[in-house]
């Protein structure tokens, strides 16, 4: 997961509007993604996220 937070803290800082998270193995969304308030696209795609 501490790769994860890296790639979300380094798209912060740069402002990204597109992050690709597939194939990262997620089952949940980390909280940490609200730090990216420029954000207009967002690929989970084939993670194993599960409901509540």
């Amino acid at each position: 997961m501490t790769e994860l937070l890296q790639i979300i803290e380094q798209a912060a800082k740069d402002k990204l509007t597109e992050l690709d998270l597939s194939n990262h193995q997620l089952s949940t969304l980390p909280p940490e993604l609200c730090q990216l308030s420029n954000l207009t696209e967002l690929d989970f795609s084939h993670n194993p996220l599960s409901s509540p």
